[in-house]
């Protein structure tokens, strides 16, 4: 039994958020794990549960997809669900429904926006873990989340990208050249913010292409394709 009569009711608060009744079968000790951060605890913290937590949301995509679109092939689905599991996605799912108000976790690793958005995603992670594991079944799990990776698959279905423009590219310039472009990044020197730590420029046969920043080299490469990919002629 939960001895923190306190700490559950936070639970249960988190739970009602989700869409779930108070009453719902948690295993109240596996959720509290689920949002204990590594900085709190070296044995006792989220990482296993996230770990289980990985392969669910990964399964619940891969039968969502499925029930969704029935005619549409493997590669799509496949595409689809690399957004819709990926850290950023899952971090902005964690934001909105406030599980950072809930999570254990040292003050210095809070103050850490460069990786804010990996311990979001691997508490939500944990989080699915957890509800997974109280019944050792989607019961709690797909009755709230299907809404989300629906309205999230739908966007990535209206993009032409399929929000991976490095590989739409490198496709394109394949294609049509059979070549790869090339990608120049640099620190953000002159106004750094975590948003935009890194720059990136993009050219193809010493014909500059695009440019974009991100907190990432990988996010600032993509967004240095996005805008080469949606300058260039689709026809």
């Amino acid at each position: 039994m939960f001895e923190d009569p306190r700490r559950k009711k936070q639970l249960q608060q988190l739970i009602i958020k989700l869409g779930l009744p108070a009453t719902a079968p948690v295993d109240w000790t596996l959720l509290d794990l689920a949002l204990t951060h590594p900085s709190i605890s070296f044995t006792r913290n989220y990482e296993k549960l996230e770990f289980v937590g990985d392969a669910v949301i990964r399964l619940v995509a891969a039968e969502l997809l499925r029930e969704t679109y029935p005619d549409e092939p493997v590669g799509e689905f496949a595409a689809i669900r690399s957004v819709i599991v990926s850290d950023r996605f899952l971090a902005k799912l964690a934001e909105s429904y406030g599980i950072e108000s809930y999570l254990l976790i040292a003050t210095n690793t809070l103050g850490n926006l460069a990786g804010r958005e990996s311990w979001l995603a691997d508490s939500f992670e944990a989080i699915l873990g957890a509800l997974y594991l109280s019944t050792n079944t989607m019961e709690l799990v797909r009755p709230w989340l299907d809404q989300a990776l629906i309205a999230q698959s739908e966007k990535v279905r209206q993009d032409p990208a399929r929000y991976n423009y490095k590989d739409a590219l490198q496709e394109w310039t394949q294609g049509k050249y059979k070549i790869l472009p090339e990608y120049k990044v640099t620190e953000n020197t002159q106004n750094p913010t975590a948003q935009s730590r890194f720059i990136a420029k993009v050219w193809l046969r010493g014909r500059f292409l695009g440019e974009g920043v991100g907190r990432s080299k990988k996010m600032a490469e993509q967004a240095a394709a996005k805008e080469a990919f949606l300058k260039i002629p689709k026809t």
